[in-house]
């Protein structure tokens, strides 16, 4: 007896049907299913694989347009400021020319005013001279004066002559004689 050898030969003959039987089964079900998985698996990586170089490339093409959304807003911060300085001079600067007006207008009118007052105190002044000078003269002289055109007439030549004075001691020139 060789343990190698079997008694009967149907023995080897059966063992190899079962073999391929098992050997036809693996290759015709299991195998194809098998491979079948191993693709699918490696098609689920590869589009993994695929589909996050893909959200890379997505991340980083929004990354850039952010950066540059971000860039644009900067520029247009800058440019909206410069435009406010430039407003706010512009709105300064007429505020002043303004004011300037309404300063040159308030003198005007104050020095209208002062004209004002000063030719109607010196209209008042005038009348109250010419009335004290006519009282004094007519003390001085010991007649009345107190005709109104006679009175006028006196205290205008008077004046005069002040002014006439006046104006020679400020210019330094001698002015035209009055007539008497």
């Amino acid at each position: 007896m060789n343990p190698l050898f079997p008694d009967n030969y149907y023995e080897p003959a059966i063992g190899l049907v079962v073999f391929l039987v098992t050997l036809f089964v693996v290759g015709k079900l299991l195998v194809p299913r098998l491979q079948k998985t191993l693709v699918e698996r490696a098609d689920a990586i590869d589009g993994g694989i695929v589909r996050a170089e893909g959200a890379q490339a997505e991340v980083r093409n929004l990354e850039r347009q952010y950066h540059e959304l971000l860039k644009e807003a900067r520029r247009d911060a800058a440019l909206l400021r410069e435009e406010a300085r430039e407003q706010g001079a512009q709105i300064r600067a007429e505020l002043r020319t303004q004011a300037q007006a309404e300063a040159r207008h308030l003198i005007g009118a104050a020095h209208a005013q002062i004209e004002a007052d000063r030719q109607a105190a010196f209209a008042q002044i005038r009348t109250e001279i010419g009335r004290l000078s006519t009282d004094l003269a007519g003390r001085i002289i010991g007649e009345s004066l107190e005709e109104d055109v006679r009175q006028t007439g006196i205290v205008e030549r008077f004046l005069n002559e002040l002014e006439n004075r006046r104006s020679r001691e400020i210019t330094g020139r001698p002015s035209a004689k009055m007539s008497e």
